[in-house]
């Protein structure tokens, strides 16, 4: 089991979107947040794809997110997170 640990800058962002969304997207941005924290607290190596630096990327709509694994600590550090729209919608 690994600790997800979100970064201030990661936090802030995450702040803001929420605090400028309307009701229902508060919503899906909550369960966004859960769904993030239960598929990085196991193997976060095999969640969403590899990008340079050692850096990963997740997407659980509405939110996309870039993270980093550190093993020997067993966690997991959220650098970033942004709102996305499903195409079509």
């Amino acid at each position: 089991m690994f600790r997800v640990r979100w970064e201030k800058s990661a936090l802030d962002e995450l702040t803001s979107l929420w605090l400028k969304s309307e009701s229902a997207l508060r919503h899906m941005i909550n369960a966004a947040v859960n769904q993030i924290e239960q598929l990085l607290r196991t193997n976060p190596l095999r969640r969403g794809e590899s990008r340079g630096e050692g850096r990963r990327i997740l997407f659980a709509a509405p939110l996309g997110i870039t993270f980093r694994v550190e093993k020997d600590r067993r966690t997991v550090s959220v650098s970033r997170v942004w709102l996305y729209r499903v195409r079509g919608k």
